[in-house]
């Protein structure tokens, strides 16, 4: 899957905007008749982050069923409309055009960040709010929209949950590897300031591409760089080939990833033992959260498999809309779009939920998770 700049998504951001102008009028609002509410689902159902993509939709098709069998909301049943961006952002553009043409209500989702940047712009620009269950580019508050929410940290507070991990461990010099993407180049950018707030040291910045497969001579430059810690921003399919390799070539030091990594995809790709000791900065999985047990339970029941990382705040994302449906008793953009902004105290799985200026989390949500005899457990 290719990966693209933070240049080329700001140009394909500018279609988008160009692209959605058309549709604009017709849908905003989210003027939806008879007995159902639609509303939009953006999510990488295929390509290389599908497996946390399904993950995603699972958790929030539990929602959904959840609230329609508890009588819906203002007497119509929810339903998900479901556009494949494929963490590509012109794939993400054409998928936010296809769910504005469907006269979504709202949006929930967002995985990847070099693709929910562009979408993000085509639902501002139709007058359709988006919650953001996953993505966490400082750039996309950065945008500026007052009809985007996000429910997961932002990369910032990730960088400084790793870094503080490092400086704790006595782990000053450190190697940061991207792919360029713009969630991992941001992640990887702001983790360099928290190390060398931290008194650390840089001693390599390194840029890969998410599909090759052979870091061997990568490995070998690190090992002779001899790190106290390896930090990779990206993804999983490239995140565990890489910690294959590290393992096998010894390279010293902690190795840890982003919560773009989170996966259990990342340890089977590894290898339960390479994948030994592996550190992720990330939201827990529902399995950790106190009071989340009934959910896992569901969750477990209905798929046969356990929630992944970004469920609870997929569930949690369309239990919020449904509350701010009911609050601004409107389908309507603005309405909605102020009962989202007037959320206060609203207790989803493992967080209370309140947003700052820019609609951001008022409080970060990120710790550390390590891998032990191929689970992850809560390390800190």
């Amino acid at each position: 899957m290719k990966r693209y700049s933070i240049v080329t998504i700001g140009f394909i951001l500018f279609l988008s905007l160009l692209l959605s102008a058309c549709s604009s009028d017709s849908s905003s609002g989210g003027k939806n008749s008879g007995s159902e509410i639609l509303v939009g689902v953006l999510l990488p159902v295929t390509g290389n982050n599908a497996t946390d993509g399904k993950d995603m939709l699972n958790a929030m098709e539990m929602a959904v069923e959840k609230i329609n069998n508890d009588g819906g909301v203002l007497d119509k049943k929810l339903k998900l409309e479901v556009a494949d961006d494929a963490c590509d952002p012109q794939t993400a553009t054409a998928a936010a055009n296809k769910l504005v043409s469907k006269k979504v209500v709202a949006v929930v989702g967002g995985y990847c960040s070099g693709s929910t940047l562009p979408a993000s712009g085509v639902f501002h620009n139709a007058n359709i709010p988006m919650i953001v269950a996953a993505a966490n580019s400082s750039e996309l508050p950065e945008q500026g929209y007052d009809s985007l929410f996000l429910i997961n940290g932002l990369v910032p507070d990730q960088a400084k949950t790793g870094a503080d991990y490092f400086n704790d461990k006595g782990a000053k010099n450190i190697v940061l590897i991207h792919d360029n993407s713009a969630y991992a180049k941001n992640l990887a950018d702001f983790a360099q300031k928290s190390v060398e707030e931290n008194g650390g040291k840089v001693i390599g910045f390194e840029a890969i591409n998410p599909e090759e497969k052979d870091f061997g001579s990568l490995m070998t430059k690190l090992k002779s760089l001899n790190p106290d810690g390896t930090y990779f921003t990206g993804y999983y399919a490239a995140g565990g080939l890489m910690l294959k390799q590290f393992k096998e070539k010894g390279v010293p030091g902690f190795f840890m990833v982003g919560d773009g990594s989170y996966s259990p995809d990342i340890i089977s790709i590894a290898g339960a033992e390479n994948a030994n000791d592996l550190l992720v900065t990330a939201t827990p999985t529902a399995n950790f959260i106190p009071g989340a047990e009934a959910f896992v339970e569901e969750y477990k029941s209905k798929y046969d498999l356990s929630p992944g990382p970004f469920s609870a705040l997929s569930n949690n994302g369309v239990n919020l809309l449904a509350d701010a449906l009911k609050r601004a008793e409107s389908t309507e953009f603005e309405a909605l779009k102020k009962a989202l902004k007037d959320t206060k105290g609203f207790e989803g799985i493992g967080q209370v939920i309140e947003f700052s200026e820019q609609n951001t989390l008022s409080q970060s949500n990120f710790h550390i998770m390590k891998v032990v005899n191929g689970e992850f457990t809560l390390e800190k």
